[in-house]
């Protein structure tokens, strides 16, 4: 049996490939077409990975944002940009502060700029710091989670 991360990476790089392809009008049928596939997942794991993906819920269905659906390695390259470099996160109204180590804040900043976020505005790095710019307190608070998903996570109203 595959490590748990394995096995969430894989479903999820599958449900980018399935919205990809076309939006899905409910959970429910994409959770089939998931354990068709082999992934067997329960409704709460599903809208966690919704939800981490940026998936939005449009009069078609869900559907990958923009640029996740023009390129879907960046959300990949992303979460290894955080594994490698990600220290702390911090949120101030619609503001995240990212903390890396020294000279971790630009390939972070880059792997988001690339990812092109709903809900982000733009970024600036420093050397060790990545200030994360949101559209509002919400979304600054659900992309400390998202990119946060241990104990790294220090958020601030």
């Amino acid at each position: 049996m595959r490590p748990l991360q394995d096995q969430r990476e894989a479903r999820r790089r599958r449900i980018v490939a399935l919205l990809d392809k076309q939006p899905v009008r409910s959970q429910a049928e994409l959770q089939e077409q998931l354990a068709a596939d082999g992934h067997e997942v329960n409704q709460a794991t599903l809208s966690r990975d919704l939800r981490d993906l940026g998936v939005i819920k449009s009069k078609a269905g869900y559907e990958l944002p923009g640029a996740a659906a023009a390129n879907p390695q960046t959300l990949q390259q992303l979460e290894v940009a955080t594994r490698a470099w990600l220290q702390q996160a911090n949120t101030a109204q619609n503001l995240l502060v990212l903390r890396t180590p020294a000279g971790g804040a630009q390939p972070l900043g880059l792997a988001l700029d690339q990812a092109s976020l709903p809900g982000v505005l733009g970024t600036i790095a420093g050397d060790d710091t990545v200030l994360v710019i949101c559209r509002d307190p919400a979304k600054a608070r659900a992309l400390a989670r998202r990119l946060s998903p241990d104990s790294k996570q220090r958020t601030r109203a």
